[in-house]
């Protein structure tokens, strides 16, 4: 979902985790980095529609990933 969601847009993503950066655009590289739920994650966004990017990252991880618990 991550992938995909920001996919629709031009800014580039990244995240970090424990000093570790990924592409959030590339699903190898969310795969890899094997965040847990509870992890301390640092979104990164930069470019023409970074904001509305993190607006809408920021809503998809505060929803759960429309996931019921």
């Amino acid at each position: 979902m991550i992938v995909r969601a920001a996919a629709k847009y031009r800014a580039d993503f990244f995240i970090e985790k424990d000093h570790y950066q990924i592409n959030g655009k590339s699903i190898i590289g969310v795969m890899t980095l094997a965040a847990e739920q509870g992890a301390q994650l640092r979104l990164v966004f930069t470019g023409d529609d970074a904001k509305a990017a993190a607006d809408d990252m920021v809503a998809l991880f505060d929803n759960g990933f429309g996931e019921e618990l």
